[in-house]
């Protein structure tokens, strides 16, 4: 129950919620309890029997239970002698009818309060799992599932929702309720609720040896289902690959095994849920019987303190200690579900972020001198070298560009000076300053990033270049597109900047993504650029047009490209040959040329090609 209590811990402040709602919940019970209570008086009218008392006086106020019977059994005997029977039947039936609507009344209230927590305890956990998944390190999404994740923000915490949250008003009102019923039944006959008692345990020992396997069935569910969303987010993001190679069957067949265990999973579980209820009314209607078999014999012997009104009205209240027991035995079974998905979501909330940020970092608007690559070595695995001992210093105002075979190390160096992830060994420096003590926002200030693949969102063009930045006029979202040769094609679409671009900028050319890309960064005037791949998955007159847009990005900034065509990098101030994570060349391209090394023999396999 440790995960249980967690999961309700995002319901903090509680003091906006449970004392009201423990305060209404005993109201509620209360006039429950009155309403089973009148039975009493109300069926020794209907069988013509003589009030057990008739009270002349009222008593002085107090509050407790004798003066709320003393004041009824005064009002009820004033009425009795003055009006008769059926005046006492009038006044027992206007009482029940008050009674059950405060009840309802009170129960509505804490349904209300309830209500408040529940919503605002899932809004809390899908915010604090979206929160942390902002913030995770990117090397993560790369060993992870996407379709884990979204089965967690939205599965997962509807699990919560239907199941957790759900059963705090069963957890906490019904035990109040089987209270109240029991001090009832015991003021009324301590052998006959003495029996009982022994009773009823039998019950709740089944019912927990039904629910005791669901955890685990469910933990497999949420499993399978993750299977499943990864599997139609793959589908709709490869689409076009499936049908161009016939894959249509391969897919569904992959699809239909994990649907078909994960049905299979389910049916099996909502069997064992539903199998409760069942168990646990039939149980309760043998222990009903067996009740009514034993009391019914005293009072036919006469060897009850109860008398047939009473016994009557003892039965009624014993049925209702059932209607919370079973209600408690079903939400118990449920919350086992709830459960793990919870500990799901809490394996994604406690996930350390290894890119941390120091108590007091340094805050740097701006590059002046240089960055530098100091001995810098990384690992993914701890066990290969991706990045070995490389070193690098980039001038403010120069264009790096980093070139070599795939596997040579440049993204992962490129990913590095952002902080995607952090080095092994060596160091990173702008401006003598270690990027692991400067503030992240700082650091992400002062970066812009176009990669080969575009990414772009399910919004207007003008929203996708003013992505990230607050308070911008239209004017200067223009003439950033302007600088990223992209206002011309905007203008010819149907609403302009306010067109949408559809899911992932399905709606456009690679091309046109692509410039996109560029006035977002553009506008972002960020003194650090980097480019990887900006223009290789483009055609010539778009690569033209995109590279007209990266000259006119680069002037005056500081720039690190990643470029497989080198004809793109002919112009770099140094150009950066790698092999294996180690730099083995640098230079100009003229130098590197006139070297006739490795780089020489890239750019005659490209002119060859």
């Amino acid at each position: 129950m440790k995960t249980y209590f967690r999961l309700l811990a995002f319901a903090k402040p509680y003091s906006s919620f449970i004392p009201k709602y423990i305060v209404v919940a005993i109201l509620a019970v209360i006039f429950g309890l009155v309403n089973f209570t009148l039975l009493i008086p109300l069926l020794n009218v209907i069988f013509n029997q003589t009030p057990p008392e008739l009270v002349q006086s009222l008593p002085a106020f107090s509050l407790n239970l004798d003066f709320v019977k003393g004041a009824f059994n005064y009002y009820f005997s004033k009425i009795f002698i003055e009006y008769g029977r059926s005046g006492a039947l009038q006044f027992v039936c206007i009482i029940i009818v008050i009674s059950v609507f405060l009840s309802n009344l009170f129960k509505y209230w804490s349904q209300r309060i309830l209500t408040k927590m529940r919503t605002n305890v899932i809004r809390r956990i899908r915010s604090a799992l979206f929160d942390k998944i902002l913030n995770l390190h990117v090397g993560y999404f790369q060993d992870q599932r996407k379709g884990d994740l979204m089965s967690s923000l939205s599965n997962d915490v509807t699990e919560i929702e239907v199941s957790v949250v759900s059963s705090v008003q069963v957890i906490f009102r019904e035990p109040l309720m089987i209270a109240g019923y029991i001090i009832l039944l015991f003021t009324m006959s301590v052998k006959l609720t003495l029996f009982t008692m022994l009773v009823l345990p039998v019950s709740g020992f089944i019912i927990s040896r039904i629910s005791k396997s669901l955890k685990r069935q469910a933990v497999t569910g949420q499993e399978l289902l993750g299977n499943i969303l990864s599997i139609i987010e793959e589908t709709i993001s490869g689409a076009r690959i499936i049908k161009a190679f016939n894959a249509q069957h391969y897919t569904r067949n992959k699809f239909e095994d994990q649907n078909g265990a994960y049905r299979n999973l389910i049916k099996s579980m909502w069997n064992k849920r539903e199998m409760a209820s069942p168990v646990s009314e039939f149980l309760g209607v043998t222990v009903v019987v067996g009740v009514l078999l034993y009391g019914g014999q005293l009072v036919l012997e006469n060897n009850s303190d109860l008398n047939a009104s009473e016994f009557i009205t003892y039965i009624v209240l014993f049925s209702q200690v059932l209607v919370p027991a079973k209600a408690i035995s079903s939400a118990v079974t449920n919350i086992q579900r709830g459960i793990a998905s919870g500990e799901r979501i809490f394996k994604i909330l406690e996930t350390e972020v290894p890119i941390k940020e120091v108590p007091q970092p340094i805050q740097l608007d701006t590059l002046k001198e240089a960055i530098s690559f100091n001995e810098v070595s990384f690992s993914y695995d701890q066990e290969r070298k991706v990045l070995n001992k490389v070193s690098l210093v980039i001038p403010k105002g120069k264009m790096i560009a980093l070139v070599g075979q795939s596997g040579a190390g440049k993204t992962t160096m490129a990913d590095l000076l952002p902080r995607y992830y952090d080095v092994t060994e060596g160091s990173i420096t702008i401006d003598g300053n270690d990027i692991r003590q400067l503030s992240l926002n700082s650091l992400n200030q002062l970066m812009g990033i176009v990669t080969q693949e575009s990414i772009l969102f399910n919004d207007t063009v003008f929203n996708n270049i003013a992505f990230g930045t607050k308070g911008l006029t239209e004017q200067a979202v223009i003439e950033a597109a302007k600088i990223a040769n992209a206002h011309e094609f905007i203008t010819q679409m149907e609403n302009g900047y306010q067109s949408n671009i559809g899911d992932r900028g399905g709606k456009l050319s690679g091309g046109q993504r692509q410039r996109l890309s560029i006035a977002r960064a553009v506008l972002k005037n960020p003194p650090i650029l980097i480019l990887d791949e900006a223009t290789s998955a483009l055609d010539t007159e778009s690569e033209r047009l995109v590279q007209e847009a990266i000259q006119n990005l680069m002037k005056n900034r500081t720039s690190i490209v990643i470029a497989h065509r080198l004809s793109t990098i002919q112009h770099a101030d140094l150009i950066v040959v790698m092999q294996q994570g180690e730099i083995i060349e640098r230079g100009t391209h003229a130098e590197l040329i006139a070297a006739n090394g490795a780089y020489k023999k890239l750019t005659d396999m490209q002119t060859f090609l």
